[in-house]
């Protein structure tokens, strides 16, 4: 072969070795980087790896980065889940691999709802996050301190306290002071009664608007009651006297009394000979009509001066004008 020809070809081989030694060394370099395995770390002995807080331990997979450790371990991935050290990052003996997952936590607040994503957080930290403003005494369901896990309820209840102040009445009391120069049946107001007051303070707590608890702090009073005082007559006189039977009779429930001849609406004396106790009754009724009685009293009236079982007894009438 002529010399020339020979370098020509010699040179373009030469070109085509050198280009196919450059693509094999490409392809080798991509290969390594990508899927190759040197046998020296197709196995890890262990692997720790914390999911979400719960903690697994494997020994001996084939693996090389960190994806391959959760394909061998059967674990799966949310798109928003986060791993550390990166899925693809190489992976050696006794590396522990964490794993955040995502979770979603609806907050109810204000009558209002909210979705938010987080990860394995405390309830507080979330609410924070997502902007919600508590006050020291607001009510959190779940509380505060809890750790999110999968899908979480949150509710906030807006608790207000506030100090109540309410008066009330103080009623006053009534005395009664009997008065000889008047008539029994007049009764007079001497001094008028007056209601007295009273200042309440109650701390009162409210759950988003609706009072829940109601306790007492403390009560004043601004003013004193007055005693009412009356004055009752006494003085009773009498025309004509009269003796003889009384029985009695169940029929209004009051001091009154039934007679055959005083005139309705008249008031008589009644007194017990035996005892001498005596009862001022309300002729409402005629009777009885049996010979030698002359009054039949109510039985209110008969229980003031004899027991109901004495059935009769001797009375004095005295009429009253």
């Amino acid at each position: 072969m002529h010399k020339r020809v020979r370098k020509k070809l010699l040179q373009r081989y030469g070109r085509i070795f050198g280009q196919m030694v450059i693509v094999i060394v490409s392809l080798w370099w991509v290969w390594a980087s990508t899927g190759y395995r040197f046998s020296e770390y197709d196995f890890v002995e262990r692997v720790t790896i914390v999911d979400d807080g719960v903690v697994f331990v494997f020994d001996h997979l084939h693996a090389y980065t960190v994806d391959d450790v959760l394909c061998a371990a059967g674990i799966t991935l949310a798109h928003d889940d986060r791993v550390f050290p990166a899925r693809e990052d190489r992976v050696f003996s006794e590396d522990v691999i964490t794993i955040d997952r995502v979770h979603t936590v609806t907050i109810t607040v204000d009558k209002e709802q909210y979705v938010v994503q987080t990860f394995r957080d405390r309830v507080g930290d979330v609410l924070v996050r997502a902007d919600v403003h508590l006050d020291s005494d607001d009510l959190v369901e779940p509380s505060r301190a809890y750790v999110v896990m999968g899908h979480m309820d949150v509710a906030v209840t807006r608790v207000v306290i506030k100090e109540e102040a309410v008066t009330q009445k103080i009623p006053f009391d009534t005395k009664e002071v009997e008065d000889a120069t008047m008539s029994f049946l007049k009764k007079t107001i001497t001094q008028k009664g007056e209601y007295g007051i009273k200042k309440i303070t109650y701390r009162v707590a409210y759950h988003d608007g609706v009072e829940v608890k109601r306790s007492v702090m403390g009560t004043e009073i601004t003013k004193e009651p007055v005693t009412e005082k009356v004055a009752q007559g006494t003085k009773v006189t009498v025309r004509k006297t009269h003796r003889g039977a009384c029985s009695w009779y169940s029929h209004t429930g009051t001091l009154s009394a039934a007679n055959p001849w005083m005139a309705i609406g008249s008031y008589a004396r009644v007194t017990n000979m035996e005892n001498g106790k005596s009862v001022i009754v309300r002729i409402n009724d005629r009777g009885p009509f049996v010979q030698g009685r002359i009054i039949d009293l109510d039985k209110v009236a008969f229980e003031k001066i004899a027991s109901l079982g004495a059935g009769v007894i001797t009375v004095k009438v005295e009429e009253i004008y």
